[in-house]
């Protein structure tokens, strides 16, 4: 067992060494997701990408036991974990503006390609957890490229599948998810 499998096989017990390691470990990609989840978001002057990846930290580490197989699936649940935080603060900001100009919070990620850019972060949350619903597979390969920014090759070594179906399972997820978005 490699070294970086220890360590995520004790993050998933609730181990805080572990998780300061992995943290460690995959700082740059975490910030380059962030990054990419305040992408469009409208939170850029409100939050930072550092801040975010810390307060990721912090719900992780207070956040059940899980079990992390391997990198890939370590950095899609810090994904969605950094969307979920995103979404309670676009929420946020909301109520504190109720009554008033709602302005729309756009999403537009390059990996998110497909999905229109006037659609907002709480309304694809929603989407993609209505097409989880419906199919959690489909749910996890949005989740890893819109959300987590992953590339066709990372995502088909992650769900041991060819680049070629996750590119199919990426047409219908992105139909489907339309389809949610516009009902």
């Amino acid at each position: 067992m490699s070294e970086l499998s220890t360590v995520l096989e004790r993050v998933g017990q609730k181990d805080c060494a572990a998780l300061d390691k992995a943290f460690e470990s995959f700082y740059p990609e975490l910030k380059r997701i962030a990054r990419a989840r305040l992408r469009g978001s409208g939170l850029h002057g409100n939050l930072q990408t550092t801040a975010l990846v810390h307060d990721s930290y912090v719900k992780l580490a207070g956040g059940p036991a899980r079990e992390f197989g391997d990198r890939l699936q370590f950095l899609a649940y810090a994904s969605r974990t950094l969307r979920s935080i995103v979404i309670d603060i676009v929420r946020e900001e909301r109520a504190l503006r109720r009554g008033g100009d709602l302005q729309v919070v756009t999403l537009d990620t390059a990996a998110g390609e497909g999905v229109e850019p006037w659609v907002d972060v709480e309304t694809v949350g929603a989407a993609l957890d209505d097409l989880a619903k419906l199919d959690e597979g489909l749910a996890g390969l949005v989740e890893m490229r819109f959300c987590g920014g992953l590339r066709e090759a990372e995502i088909a070594e992650a769900l041991g599948m060819s680049e070629r179906t996750v590119r199919r399972e990426w047409t219908k997820a992105r139909a489907l998810l339309l389809s949610l978005i516009g009902d």
